[in-house]
């Protein structure tokens, strides 16, 4: 190596060097054949939205695949949106939970936590009405917003902090399909929800350990998360950081 060849590899951005350089035919590829990197976030507008996606199972990682998702779409400038029905806060767990910390440092991402305190069917003293009420409500509020937008163009770049009623590419609706399987709302009703959706809108839905079947003939994508071997199992409490 000549001491210019030295000097033109230190010139380079560090994700290029000499046995890095794009080939001619990565260079026509949507990546341009360079390594990803961070970019700015601007609010910016999907192409290819518009699915129904399922995740249910009574493995850990529904809830956190759709988070990983919305923290993806938010990297992008997509304006996301979540609401979690069930998960209002429980005795066995501490008041806080690190996606919520998270995603309000986020640009583009917000959430509504719309579940009753205590766990349902469980034997901490909250009423199985009162977790009804929570879920029906969550049901209302998702239903109102579904409604809003079908007189938003979703082919918009929203401000990151604009209010959900504004519009989103994406919505995460964790734990619905757990109130479903609990009965606390009707499986008609999501297909309900489903079918008003805008054509533009990328539905998440998680939760449930009973396969969604009404959902076969309406989602785009169904992914079981199964159990092998879970913590819980020999008495691990939830964790921080892990489970909430």
């Amino acid at each position: 190596m000549t001491d210019n060849d030295s000097t033109e590899n230190e010139d380079r951005p560090e994700s290029q060097s000499s046995e890095t350089e794009p080939s001619a035919t990565d260079s026509r590829t949507p990546g341009g054949g360079r390594r990803p990197r961070a970019h700015p976030i601007a609010p910016a507008v999907p192409e290819e939205f518009g699915l129904v996606q399922c995740w249910w199972g009574d493995g850990k990682g529904k809830t956190t695949a759709a988070l990983g998702m919305a923290f993806r779409a938010a990297g992008h400038g997509y304006r996301v949106h979540m609401l979690q029905f069930m998960k209002g806060g429980a005795a066995s767990v501490e008041d806080v939970r690190g996606e919520y910390n998270a995603i309000a440092q986020m640009p583009g991402l917000s959430y509504e936590n719309l579940g009753h305190y205590g766990w349902h069917a469980m034997a901490d003293g909250t009423e199985e009405t009162d977790h009804a009420a929570g879920a029906e409500a969550g049901l209302e509020r998702v239903t109102e917003l579904v409604t809003g937008w079908a007189d938003v163009d979703l082919h918009t770049p929203f401000e990151p902090d604009s209010a959900p009623e504004d519009g989103v590419h994406m919505l995460v609706l964790d734990e619905i399909l757990y109130a479903a399987n609990r009965e606390l709302i009707s499986p008609e009703a999501v297909v309900e929800l489903i079918e008003r959706k805008p054509d533009a809108l990328e539905l998440v839905l998680t939760g449930g350990h009973e396969e969604p079947t009404y959902l076969s003939e309406h989602a785009d994508l169904v992914s079981h998360v199964g159990k092998e071997i879970h913590p819980f199992d020999d008495g691990t409490r939830a964790r921080k950081g892990t489970e909430y």
